[in-house]
């Protein structure tokens, strides 16, 4: 059962809602209305991202030995 984030189009409300089926009547808590759209979110990491990709370990991280 995934969460979505949504944004209301009559009070431009963000909220979020746990989503069972495509099915599921999804309503603003603020003022109730069903004029919703769906965002896209971003999904959290155990770990920081580096920009550029970064070495680390693994094939041309350092510690692989393959000489690059």
């Amino acid at each position: 059962m995934p969460i979505y984030e949504y944004l209301c189009a009559d009070c431009s409300g963000t909220f979020e809602e746990l989503v069972r089926s495509n099915a599921d009547d999804v309503r603003c808590p603020d003022c109730g209305t069903s004029t919703v759209t769906r965002l896209l979110s971003s999904f959290a990491t155990s770990r920081p991202v580096m920009a550029g990709g970064g070495g680390g370990g693994g094939c041309c991280g350092g510690s692989c030995g393959c000489g690059h």
